[in-house]
């Protein structure tokens, strides 16, 4: 039994902790930023100061994680975020397709842990920041409520993820709060009154049916006026959790120094919603339904927004502009809420779409005032506009993944955030397999690039079989062609039912940007007469040459007396969309800004989510020999203006590639590059998905050297980039990748393979 003395006062039990970088705040992206140092080698310590990782898409808030895809609503396609994001998603939705966000919790946690570098500590809040100068952080004082210690952590490097911005707030880093008028980047959609300076908080709930009545007397400070929400006749009760993020508030307050009373507000109305739900008399679907959890913390959207050496603004993200110290990506729409949130008479948000990606620049990533401090999250340095869109949680973790190879590169360098060299950074976060829009790896180190590469065969794409189902006309559709450099559009042969005689308008179309994926360039336009009858062949004319590779939709246009067969055959790079609507995502078909906001005009085309979603069945005059095996090098990992990976023919039984160099190589490494669907959002939470991994993705593979050991083999694979290290560099003058198979009917695909020396 210990017994202490009565004392005038206590200190708390302190621990000291060295470390080349600290992360404060453990969301996404404070995880992507400390894994990815941490595997570059760096003792990184991760401070969260809640008992969980994953910060709005954790258990504790439960919003689905999004990013440029945009629920597969948007122009963007492949446009799912990669590298350790990416790993992550790959493996919640492989363990996790019902969106359980308690698995989604421990998939993050053991990610963490399993990495030797990373100290966690949990339930941690950061209070105090030590420092050498004005300039420059020293160290951090974190207090954990669990264990009742004080940690101080020191190291040369920090980055801020913590969301409120708390170590660049008492560093002293330079930060905006509220949004700037038009007058200082000339964005037309600087908010007015209505939209106000600020996005609010959310909280959700969810509820379950346990097969009796169940009675629900509402708390005291429940809303009691439903009809004080203008949107209420909104309400069912077949929407919960983040889909009804719409229950906003706070947007006129101070969205971190009022959040307790932003929360208190959004208990009354998650309370009384629940209360109209169960006793208005409205919803008798919801006599056995019971409310099973209520966030206890709310959601933040936005509150400060620190300086870098640029902020990015509403012209970066509409007219894609092109930075040289690109690093990352976005892609969800500028997405403004009215100021009032679940109190607004207006649309519970304003979403206005660019027409492709959009780059992220380095600059954007490190306070402009504070030296050896890095952003990261929706902290990062942009305008008001331009946060809109970076501020989404899959976005705001790919970023985070370049704050964690910068601060590699600066420890290794001995140099501050803002001297980092930009195409070293580059460079090593492609290798890591990080997408940057329209920079492709050139890595000197990889040897394959001194090899000669053959494989068994490779696709000749001429046609995509039948399989006896069709689809109506009902929105315009079309098939997306890879097209080659100097190629031209082949003319397609396809199969259609016709219930009455009809004309059917077809057209050529492509992207202005070949790298895009908005078909806002008619190439040529043909008319069809059809009679009435099934089956009946369609021969499409070729089209002119392109001037550059790039993708080539045959449009079909909306026709409803008309069917279009399809085929089940699935294919890396080759998918077919439609000019359908997504009112989740504010797509209506079109996008058409009435007033001069700086938007532009354009139409959507996007794709179903599997099982359906299929191409067409079409036959081709002219091959297109796109997939050729020398793509596994061209310095891009995933579909762009073009597949970008090699593809083995359909009829191609034993599938191999085969590399060979002129001397024996001293291989310490191989990374292999799958295809695992960029198109799919793999939403974290809540949606439900009918499939655990991806058809296009290899399933098993076998490395064997010259003298045909076997010295890798995988059976079992469903992510996108898999790394074989050996122990002892394995020395060969050859290597063969065979025994490929993948998971659906598609044929084997890879996008890269790299060896290294080590």
């Amino acid at each position: 039994m210990e017994v202490a003395p009565a004392v005038a006062s206590r200190s708390l039990k302190q621990e000291m902790i060295m470390c080349d970088f600290v992360v404060v705040g453990g969301g996404l992206s404070g995880v992507c930023s400390a894994i990815t140092a941490a595997r570059a080698g760096l003792r990184v310590t991760l401070i969260q100061d809640r008992p969980v990782l994953g910060g709005n898409a954790s258990s504790e808030i439960r919003l689905w994680a999004l990013g440029a895809t945009a629920h597969m609503g948007n122009n963007n396609r492949w446009a799912r975020e990669d590298g350790v994001i990416g790993e992550l998603l790959i493996e919640n939705m492989y363990r996790n397709p019902e969106g359980n966000p308690l698995i989604f919790d421990t998939i993050l946690l053991e990610k963490v842990i399993q990495e030797p570098n990373i100290r966690l500590l949990l339930n941690s809040a950061v209070y105090q920041v030590g420092k050498y100068d004005a300039d420059t952080i020293r160290d951090v004082t974190a207090f954990c409520s669990q264990n009742s210690t004080q940690y101080h952590v020191q190291a040369s490097l920090f980055c801020d993820a913590s969301g409120d911005g708390i170590l660049g707030f008492l560093s002293g880093a330079a930060f905006r709060m509220g949004a700037e008028s038009y007058d200082e980047f000339a964005e037309k959609l600087a908010p007015n009154e209505d939209y106000g300076q600020l996005l609010g908080h959310s909280i959700y709930f969810y509820s379950k049916n346990v097969g009796h009545p169940v009675t629900f007397i509402p708390p005291s400070f429940a809303l009691d006026d439903i009809t004080q929400i203008p949107r209420w006749r909104n309400f069912n009760t077949n929407e919960y959790g983040c889909q009804l993020w719409w229950i906003e508030y706070g947007g006129r307050l101070d969205t971190v120094h009022d959040t307790e009373k932003i929360k208190w507000e959004l208990w009354k109305v998650v309370y009384g919603v629940w209360h109209h739900i169960k006793n208005s008399g409205n919803f008798p679907d919801a006599e056995n339904l019971t409310l099973e959890w209520v966030g206890t913390i709310p959601g933040k959207r936005e509150s400060r927004r620190f300086e870098g050496d640029y902020i990015l603004n509403q012209h970066d993200v509409i007219r894609q502009r092109h930075h040289a110290d690109a690093v990352s990506f976005g892609g969800w729409a500028l997405d403004l809420h009215p100021a009032d949130g679940i109190y607004s008479e207006k649309p519970g948000c304003n979403q206005w779409h660019s027409r492709g990606l959009y780059q992220i620049p380095y600059r954007c990533l490190y306070s402009r005032n504070i030296h050896n401090l890095f952003l990261a999250g929706r902290i990062i340095s942009v305008s008001h506009v331009a946060f809109g869109s970076t501020r989404v949680m899959l976005t705001s973790a790919h970023a985070a993944q370049a704050v964690g190879m910068a601060a590699v590169l600066c420890k290794r360098d001995g140099v501050l955030p803002s001297a980092v060299a930009i195409t070293d950074l580059q460079r090593n976060l492609l290798r890591m397999g990080h997408f940057i829009p329209h920079i492709r790896l050139n890595d000197p180190d990889n040897l394959i690039q001194k090899a000669h590469i053959s494989a068994s065969s490779h696709l000749s794409l001429t046609q995509l079989p039948a399989s006896g189902a069709s689809i109506p006309l009902t929105y315009s559709r079309a098939q997306l062609l890879p097209i080659a450099d100097n190629q031209r559009v082949p003319a397609m042969t396809i199969w259609v039912d016709v219930a009455e005689p009809t004309t059917l308008t077809i057209e050529h179309r492509a992207s202005t940007n070949p790298d895009n994926h908005t078909p806002d360039l008619i190439l040529d336009t043909q008319t069809i007469r059809l009679t009435a009858g099934d089956n009946q062949k369609i021969v499409i004319t070729g089209g002119q040459r392109v001037d550059s590779a790039r993708y080539v939709f045959v449009c079909l246009m909306k026709n409803e007396a008309v069917r279009v067969h399809l085929s089940d055959q699935r294919l890396t790079g080759v998918l077919s969309v439609a000019n359908t609507i997504n009112p989740k995502v504010s797509n209506f078909g079109k996008q058409e800004p009435q007033e001069d906001i700086g938007i532009e005009t354009f139409e959507f085309w996007v794709p179903a989510r599997r099982p359906n979603g299929q191409n067409f069945a079409f036959e081709l005059d002219e091959a297109l020999s796109v997939f050729d095996v020398t793509n596994i090098t061209n310095g891009w990992s995933r579909p762009t203006h073009a597949p970008n990976a090699w593809v083995a023919d359909f009829d191609d039984t034993q599938p191999t590639i085969t590399i060979q160099w002129d001397s024996v190589q001293s291989i310490g490494q191989i990374d292999l590059l799958f295809d695992t669907d960029f198109d799919h959002p793999m939403e974290s939470v809540l949606m439900t998905h009918p499939e655990r991994v991806m058809p296009f993705c290899v399933r098993s593979y076998r490395i064997r050297d010259a003298q045909g050991n076997i010295i890798a083999v995988c059976d079992d694979n469903h992510q996108t980039r898999n790394v074989i290290r050996f122990d002892s560099p394995i020395q060969t003058d050859c290597i063969t990748i065979d025994n490929l198979t993948t998971w659906g009917d598609a044929p084997p695909a890879i996008f890269d393979v790299r060896c290294y020396s080590s």
